[in-house]
């Protein structure tokens, strides 16, 4: 008689494939990562808790395991401080589903949504600086095909501040031009917003749609960038053509970084509007951030590297040398006065 699948295998099944996607509208990558998640989890379960995939049960997870779970990801996975806190993050989205879900399990379903995240210091936002920008998308060969492409990529990249994922899924449709002429990114949660092309990306991308015959009505749905075998372009396929070009880079400026990754050239993109004087509510809207508050980390890191290079150009004029009080004997006897 074949086995019934558990309480957590069924309410796990609907979290992932319908409550997800169809109730949430939640994006791939994130579905992904929620998958991801309870890999982990079900990998932790049987490997250090004894306890079969097939055997797991709703009860089973409790305030404790999920704890134990956390701590095995930083001591046995080396996980930072944000991993562990975006795998807590799907756990907790799984429980307050479970608990509309399955009523009798509240109490338990409540004692793990309750588990804390872990505070962690403000990480530094890496990004490169516009004369590192300049090099590395200077490196690509205009004279070849591959060249323009990777240079186009790179630039689009760069231009529309886009995430990895968005700039792999654009469509020839999605560059407008004309006099304003923008970029359509579709984001997190299927939602769309239009950025700003400027002029130079605007003509690299004109270029490269006519070399790559994309100027076709019929190839309106056809993805932007494809690879050698005209299929999209993966986030791992763009990884590694930037990689390609650090080490040129690097030659030319060594203060480029060893990794360069796609996300850095969303966050140098940042860096550089805030620097300029772009408002950050304007920052925002270009970015896709629904909260002000994730921009605001682009102004808290460039308040800090501005106090880094007051510090470094100037001297100090400020004596902050103070009196030392326990030497002041008429001071002392005030003090000891007070009752």
């Amino acid at each position: 008689m074949p086995m019934q699948p558990t309480d957590f295998a069924g309410h796990l099944t609907e979290f992932l494939s319908v409550y997800l996607p169809c109730q949430k509208n939640a994006s791939r990558n994130t579905i992904a990562s929620y998958r991801d998640t309870f890999k982990l989890l079900l990998r932790y379960c049987q490997n250090s808790k004894g306890i079969p995939v097939e055997k797991l049960t709703m009860d089973m997870l409790s305030h404790g395991l999920v704890t134990n779970f956390l701590e095995w990801l930083e001591s046995d996975r080396k996980s930072s401080i944000s991993s562990r806190n975006q795998r807590l993050a799907a756990i907790h989205s799984f429980f307050r589903y479970a608990q509309y879900e399955e009523p009798k399990g509240l109490a338990n379903f409540q004692k793990v949504i309750a588990v804390p995240q872990k505070k962690a210091p403000n990480p530094a936002v890496p990004h490169l600086t516009p004369e590192m920008m300049q090099i590395l998308l200077a490196q690509p060969d205009r004279n070849t095909v591959k060249g323009r492409r990777d240079m186009t990529l790179m630039c689009t990249l760069y231009d529309s501040g886009c995430r990895v994922q968005e700039l792999a899924d654009l469509k020839v449709r999605d560059v407008i031009t004309g006099s304003t002429a923008v970029l359509v990114l579709t984001g997190k949660g299927g939602k769309t917003r239009r950025v700003p092309l400027m002029k130079n990306a605007l003509s690299l991308l004109q270029h490269y749609v006519q070399e790559q015959s994309l100027d076709k009505p019929w190839k309106s749905d056809y993805p932007l960038f494809v690879n050698k075998q005209h299929n999209q372009l993966t986030k791992e396929g763009i990884s590694y053509i930037i990689s390609c070009y650090i080490s040129p880079a690097r030659k030319v400026l060594p203060a480029v970084p060893e990794k360069v990754t796609p996300h850095m050239f969303r966050h140098s993109k940042a860096m550089h509007l805030l620097q300029a004087g772009v408002s950050l509510i304007y920052i925002r809207d270009f970015l896709g951030h629904e909260d002000i508050k994730t921009t605001e980390i682009y102004a808290k890191c460039d308040t800090e590297l501005k106090r880094v290079a007051i510090e470094n150009a100037y001297p100090d004029l400020i004596d902050s040398t103070l009196p030392d009080w326990s030497r002041d004997a008429s001071l002392l006897e005030w003090l000891s006065s007070l009752k």
